[in-house]
């Protein structure tokens, strides 16, 4: 049993901690932004005033916030993570973030003794859920070592892509492909409903052949349904394609494509859908063309 202070127990935040209470871990929680999770607390979560004691406590200090300064406000503010560790704790940070950023503040927490993890994740509510988790992690071999189990708790597909910064590059560039494809379902649907042909009977038909994706899949009933409660926002999926945006800046190279995406999801949030899933996509395309493909 490890000691593990979990810090943002929001969409994906809880049923990641959740699944680590079953594994048998013992979990502590921060209260600095509000209640912990009752359903944690009562499965045996322990919860504390901060992040600094937090850290105190545990051997392994998981963050799992929305963005950049959300994870440096938990890391560094007076009270904050930095400010409880003490040499061979591990700081695993789980949220997708500026991978520029990370090397910052994997630099200063590895400056305490303390060693860093960057392991952003793909699959999800639905993944988070069910500790299928895809997990992108950057860091040293021997502290992904003693993280591993923590990380089978959660996830499957788990990956140590190199070095500090790695895990939240490979992430960035998930979300571009995820993007990507939401765009291409969006498009194909509204081109085959727009041209007279019902869109369930084209999804049905290209899911056996070579166009076949889990994004058809999954995003194409829900696209075809109308059914954009979030798993994963609209505004989050903004968010990471800056970042693409930003680092493709920095690099010199340019993304048309994610840029393209980014601009549809663009229209979706001026139309009022910055919380829908990212699979309503589709809705802003459908509003550029004043035509729905669920009012046939």
């Amino acid at each position: 049993m490890a000691k593990i202070g979990f810090i943002g127990t929001g969409i994906m935040g809880q049923p990641m901690a959740a699944n680590l209470q079953k594994a048998g871990h013992q979990l502590f929680l921060s209260e600095h932004h509000g209640k912990a999770p009752q359903a944690l607390i009562d499965a045996g979560a322990i919860a504390l005033a901060n992040p600094q004691q937090v850290a105190q406590e545990a051997e392994f200090i998981i963050v799992m916030v929305p963005d950049t300064p959300q994870v440096e406000d938990v890391l560094f503010r007076a009270d904050g993570v930095a400010a409880g560790l003490s040499p061979n704790k591990v700081v695993i940070d789980m949220s997708s973030i500026s991978p520029t950023a990370t090397k910052a503040f994997a630099a200063k927490i590895n400056e305490t003794g303390a060693q860093y993890l960057d392991a952003p994740v793909s699959g999800g509510e639905v993944g988070a859920k069910a500790g299928t988790l895809s997990i992108m992690i950057g860091g040293e071999p021997q502290t992904f070592e003693r993280a591993l189990p923590l990380f089978q708790a959660m996830g499957k597909n788990i990956t140590l892509v190199g070095g500090n910064g790695d895990g939240q590059t490979a992430k960035v560039a998930n979300q571009i492909i995820v993007a990507l494809n939401i765009q291409a379902v969006a498009e194909a649907l509204l081109f085959a409903s727009k041209n007279g042909a019902d869109p369930a009977k084209v999804r049905e038909a290209l899911m056996g052949g070579f166009a076949s994706s889990k994004i058809l899949e999954v995003h194409g009933e829900r696209m075809i349904k109308g059914t954009f409660d979030p798993g994963f926002r609209i505004n989050l999926h903004q968010k990471d394609l800056n970042l693409a945006l930003a680092g493709a800046k920095e690099l010199g190279i340019n993304l048309p494509n994610t840029a393209g995406t980014q601009q549809v999801f663009s229209t979706c949030t001026a139309i009022g859908g910055g919380n829908w899933d990212h699979s309503a996509l589709i809705k802003g395309l459908e509003h550029m063309a004043n035509f729905s493909i669920r009012d046939k």
